[in-house]
């Protein structure tokens, strides 16, 4: 009776807890792919390792799943090809990928006009490999529009 305490919050689709392992047919029903797709998946892509059962069952863990996700994104969403996503993937262990997506979807900045979008594109920009003099024009073009954007919010305080 553990399995019964498990709090409805905790539970993911089909009414498994969402730390529960998934059969080949639920993955296929949630990313919208046949079977036979993610099989093939399986040995392209070296991380993605379900667990296996008599008769050849097998049981996909969380992690699975979420790189499996993280594939289909890539390959139907982005418009990558399976070699494209095998090298992004490349020399990455399941544990690697599984905590670089929890970090991604944790620091997914929601932008709610063009100037904080355009603060989040320089913010990133200044993060990548650009030169010391291309993070210094972009830091002062962010400084610039933070300043303009408490400007508006005083005026608008004001009136």
């Amino acid at each position: 009776e553990v399995g019964a305490q498990v709090s409805v919050s905790k539970r993911k689709d089909n009414g498994k807890a969402s730390g529960a392992f998934r059969t080949i047919s639920e993955v296929a029903d949630l990313l919208d792919v046949q079977q036979h797709v993610l099989r093939f998946w399986e040995t392209k892509f070296s991380q993605v390792k379900p667990l296996k059962r008599g008769g050849g069952r097998r049981y996909y863990r969380p992690d699975d799943v979420a790189i499996l996700q993280k594939i289909h994104h890539l390959l139907y969403s982005e418009g990558y090809t399976i070699k494209g996503v095998q090298k992004l993937l490349k020399g990455q262990s399941k544990g690697q990928i599984v905590s670089d997506l929890k970090r991604e979807s944790a620091k997914v900045p929601v932008p709610s006009n063009d100037q904080e979008k355009m603060a989040v594109a320089a913010a990133q920009a200044v993060k990548s490999g650009l030169s010391d003099n291309q993070k210094a024009l972009l830091e002062g073009t962010l400084n610039d529009l933070k300043s303009l954007r408490a400007m508006v919010q005083t005026e608008g305080e004001d009136s």
